[in-house]
């Protein structure tokens, strides 16, 4: 069954709660408070189903000291009833509840004129009027109005009918992906424990699963499901949901937390943001101290004002300036630091209220909820705050904010071109994966939608579980070859640069799988060979002809020497007394693997695989077999010089095993 989750607004003792009471025979005023003094201080709930749709009621408080609880409500709202009473018509807090809604995008409404009974046709058009003139330009302009009178019953079943058409033409909220429900009430239920409720924005959950508490990272477990007061396997995004929570209790949880699938989003103390500035109201100046609200959450924080995002000028004022402001009306780049973590990613709404007295003054969208330190005033950072901007494009320039709502693929546009932006921003380190939900605010599936044919298109590389332009990955590569290349130049001698030297010289800050991903396309297409060095593929070592010589007798001496190698004045008399030409060539020799080096001594490496098979040989001819030095130099014709670093070395290769003064064989 669909479902939609109906909120309201309005001024205080306008009926909103007599009305949802009216409509759904559940009183949403739940405290005691509540119902001795007749208004509404915190969230009340309800729920009604029709036409196959269950409808949430979240019933808000309309008093200006408890609209920090109607905020904690209308984040989850798919569309609003907003409540004006015809014998007073719109008051201040109509007026705060309806930018507060305008602000956060609640995609559609109904306007409903309650105590319609209390006054006569002409007073009610009178307040459609001005309704209408309130709402002109909104996302309520073609909404209904209907005069109802929760007393008489008078236009009950015209607003139900307007409510289930609302309800049909209402999105579905994002079912797949990670789960994500912000925390608006927490209790103890007896026989059950700790019970969270809120409105599950995206995703699902399901009895057993395990969910973690952000802020604070505490990982607990779904014991329970209620949608509607009925136990569920699975609740889905868009249902008002009631969790009975294993591992926690009351007092560890509160509003404002949020339950996510784990590792789905971050919490951040720092983000950038679009703000629209409410109409009519005072200029938001550069370093207020506001209260931010999203979702259920409050926390305090200070605005830097980067520059205005109207699309008439790029100019960004001196932060020192004493107009640095966004005037009334106006739209404009933030960077709000928080003074507490909150849990955002790209694309969630907030709302912006004077720290004091508190009072709506702006509101808009998180652009990025990590960006980096740095400057917000200048040209490379207004590229940036454009580009990030939902509403603006490299081609269309500004667009009406309503169309974020309205036209789906113009935000798909902008996620895609976000994303893009994050990924080279983030340089050779890369983007991780996870962070398309956690910072740029997409769907796993939506991103794999957005990547695959940039991947395919050699735009973006994926290292490991990082997301790296394609042009910092070419560069990297371009930088290698032309290392290799001079190297080859310097070091005629040398088979290749150490692997590891490259890796340190140029790809320390980088993405550690994307070394390995950029040797593996160099060695695919044929550039370079990677082994222990690198090198360009057909490099071969510049050898004069002397050091041909050199190289070809000393190789011989060593396979003639077998195990008793020729030591370092025989080398040198070998090849006419040039000490420099013979360690050269000894150097190559042991890169080259021809030569072991065993402690002081250098061996053939055929010397040494002979003496391995022969000792191999004795263990299948005497089971037991068992050497001593003694033995070992009888066996081979060799002095204690040469016996003892040879045992050593059968020890280190671990086909003998010492015991006293002999060796196993094993």
């Amino acid at each position: 069954m669909k479902s939609v989750v109906i909120g309201t607004a309005g001024h205080i003792d306008h009926g909103k709660s007599a009305l949802v009471r009216a409509l759904t025979d559940i009183d949403p005023d739940r405290l005691k408070e509540e119902q001795e003094r007749g208004i509404t201080i915190d969230l009340g709930f309800a729920h009604w189903q029709a036409d196959g749709i269950n409808f949430a009621f979240v019933d808000v408080p309309g008093h200006e000291r408890f609209v920090k609880n109607m905020l904690a409500g209308v984040g989850g709202f798919d569309a609003v009833l907003l409540v004006v009473a015809a014998d007073e018509s719109v008051m201040p807090q109509t007026r705060e509840h309806f930018e507060i809604c305008r602000l956060l995008r609640i995609p559609a409404g109904i306007v409903v004129l309650t105590k319609s009974d209390l006054v006569d046709a002409d007073t009610i058009e009178l307040v459609r009027l001005e309704v209408r003139e309130l709402v002109a330009g909104s996302f309520l302009e073609e909404a209904p109005i209907v005069p109802v009178s929760s007393r008489t019953g008078d236009g009950l079943d015209l607003l139900r009918a307007a409510l289930v058409s609302c309800g049909r033409a209402a999105r579905l909220r994002p079912s797949a992906g990670p789960a994500r429900l912000p925390i608006d009430r927490v209790f103890t239920m007896k026989g059950f424990g700790t019970v969270a409720t809120g409105t599950l924005v995206s995703g699902q959950i399901g009895l057993d699963e395990e969910l973690e508490v952000l802020p604070g990272g505490r990982v607990i477990k779904v014991r329970g499901i209620q949608v509607h007061g009925m136990r569920q396997e699975r609740a889905s995004a868009g249902q008002r949901v009631a969790l009975n929570l294993g591992g926690v209790e009351t007092s560890d949880l509160g509003r404002g937390d949020t339950l996510l699938t784990p590792g789905s989003l971050e919490v951040t103390t720092m983000l950038d943001a679009v703000v629209e500035v409410v109409p009519g109201g005072k200029a938001l100046r550069h370093g207020t101290r506001v209260r931010f609200h999203q979702g259920t959450h409050e926390v305090l924080g200070r605005v830097a004002v980067a520059g205005m995002a109207d699309g008439t000028s790029s100019e960004v004022r001196s932060p020192t300036s004493e107009v640095a402001e966004i005037p009334a009306g106006g739209r404009a780049y933030i960077r709000l630091r928080l003074e507490s973590p909150a849990v955002v990613t790209r694309g969630d709404r907030y709302i912006l209220r004077a720290y004091s007295p508190p009072m709506t003054i702006a509101g808009g969208a998180v652009i990025d909820p990590r960006p980096a330190r740095g400057g917000i005033r200048n040209a490379a950072a207004r590229r940036r705050f454009v580009c990030l901007d939902p509403l603006q494009g490299p081609e269309s320039g500004v667009r009406s904010p309503e169309s974020e709502v309205r036209s789906p693929e113009p935000a798909r546009d902008a996620s895609e071109r976000a994303l893009v932006w994050m990924i080279e921003e983030s340089g050779a380190a890369g983007l991780p994966a996870g962070a398309a939900m956690s910072r740029a605010g997409l769907a796993p599936e939506v991103a794999r939608e957005i990547t695959a044919p940039l991947l395919r298109a050699g735009a973006i590389v994926q290292a490991g579980d990082r997301l790296v332009d394609g042009k910092v990955a070419a560069a990297l590569a371009a930088q290698v070859v032309s290392a290799l290349e001079q190297y080859h130049r310097e070091q005629p001698l040398w088979e290749g640069m150490p692997r590891e030297e490259v890796r340190e010289r140029w790809f320390g800050p980088a993405a550690p799988a994307l070394f390995d991903l950029v040797l593996s396309d160099l060695v695919t297409a044929g550039k370079i060979v990677a082994r222990d060095r690198l090198a360009l593929a057909g490099h071969t070592l510049a050898l004069t002809s002397a050091e041909e010589r050199a190289r070809d007798t000393l190789e011989r001496a060593f396979r003639d020497g077998g195990l008793k190698p020729p030591d370092a004045a025989s080398l040198s008399a070998l090849t006419g007394g040039d000490q420099g030409l013979v360690d050269r060539m000894v150097k190559l020799l042991i890169r080259q693997k021809v030569l072991v080096k065993v402690e002081t001594l250098l061996f053939h490496a055929d010397a040494l695989r002979r003496l391995r098979e022969d000792v191999m040989a004795l263990k299948r001819e005497t089971a037991g077999a068992r050497l001593d030095v003694g033995a070992f130099k009888d066996r081979y014709g060799i002095t204690r010089k040469y016996a003892i670093p040879l045992l050593e070395y059968l020890d280190r290769e671990r086909l003998t095993r010492r015991v006293g003064d002999v060796r196993v064989v094993i």
